[in-house]
């Protein structure tokens, strides 16, 4: 007679550690973050079908994310698995396409699937909903003076506008549980993963003519924060969650913002072993090249960008500091070196990790 095996005593849903889920969870930020919290906290990966895939610290449970019956699947496999009360939800699912200004995309999936996937959390005792803004939602600001969260916002094309109608369609829902907006610069790693950060050093590296050129006010810049950074500060929301009043905004940047210059130099000292000779081109020429190049080529710089290249951005990162206990340990202008490096000594790796083309 065969020996009966005893089901185990363990396993996910009778762990004691509480439930995080994470949408768009194969993404550089959710990969990267689904490690990190996966040490505390139980984690269920939310995204597309096929690869990439969450990784294996996370269940990977499919979801099409404009598909209403599609999202309901996937939160009755979270229920069966891991019970019907979840600690956080944080919302990193979003689409954006720099190869164009507006895009149904940005409707579809931004605005209307995160509807759709709200209806169904209503039926979880979820403790907390972190969604993942932008400081793109800012109106510009000038050098010298930091975006607080009560600035005005001001949507300049549709990736921002799309953010800026969720947080709304988010506040106005008034979900049955308690919501935080990380309002979060562009991200960078050590090794770039920044589309608008390795674009600029691609075309330094290949001394393109077009990298001697800008459009916009050099002494205005972007500002970005490293993914470890970033990583801390999400952690943080999740720990402090019974402690952050509801539908509050936090900032997530680093408190400095390079020029664009500053990036054109140190990045033209790093590659070349001097400062990147660079001038100011009028805004309707550089619209004429750019749409003439757009003709015969793919390049990263669309006409419409010309419009934005002397936007500015600095943000006022106190309340993060005050609630979470957060502050950046990275800087950008520091962490160049590390990046050109990375290029550097591997070429052909560096530019599949940041999906460029030779």
């Amino acid at each position: 007679m065969d020996e009966i095996i005893p089901h185990s005593e363990s396993g996910a849903r009778k762990e004691q550690k509480e439930v995080v889920v994470v949408t768009g969870s194969s993404g550089l930020i959710g990969t990267s973050l689904i490690k990190r919290l996966a040490k505390k906290y139980r984690v269920v990966g939310l995204d597309r079908v096929g690869p990439p895939y969450p990784p294996l610290q996370a269940e990977c449970v499919n979801f099409d994310i404009t598909d209403e019956k599609g999202i309901d699947a996937a939160m009755e496999r979270i229920r069966y698995g891991y019970g019907s009360s979840i600690a956080s939800v944080i919302h990193l699912a979003a689409y954006y396409n720099f190869n164009t200004k507006e895009s149904e995309g940005y409707q579809e999936i931004n605005v209307k699937g995160t509807e759709k996937f709200l209806s169904q959390l209503q039926d979880f005792e979820v403790g907390q909903f972190i969604y993942a803004s932008s400081n793109l939602i800012y109106k510009p600001t000038e050098p010298g003076i930091k975006i607080h969260e009560d600035c005005p916002v001001e949507a300049n094309w549709g990736y921002p506008e799309s953010k800026i109608q969720t947080e709304a369609l988010i506040r106005d829902f008034d979900p049955d549980f308690n919501t935080v907006f990380l309002r979060i610069a562009g991200v960078y790693t050590d090794h770039g993963h920044s589309i608008p950060i390795s674009q600029q050093i691609k075309r330094i590296y290949e001394k393109q003519f077009v990298s001697h050129y800008y459009s916009g006010d050099m002494e205005h810049g972007d500002v970005f924060v490293h993914l470890e950074d970033l990583l801390a500060a999400f952690e943080k929301t999740v720990e402090q969650r019974d402690s952050l009043d509801d539908g509050v905004a936090i900032n997530i940047g680093e408190p400095e913002t390079p020029t664009y210059k500053e990036l054109q130099d140190q990045i033209g000292l790093l590659l070349h072993g001097k400062e990147w000779k660079t001038h100011e081109m009028p805004p309707e020429i550089a619209k004429a090249g750019a749409w003439l190049r757009d003709m015969v080529d793919d390049p990263f710089i669309k006409p419409w960008m010309i419009d934005r290249a002397s936007d500015h951005y600095e943000l006022d990162i106190s309340r993060a500091n005050k609630l979470l206990d957060w502050y950046p340990e990275h800087r950008l202008l520091q962490t160049l070196p590390k990046i050109v490096e990375s290029l550097k000594s591997d070429p052909d790796a560096w530019y599949e990790k940041n999906n460029l083309k030779k």
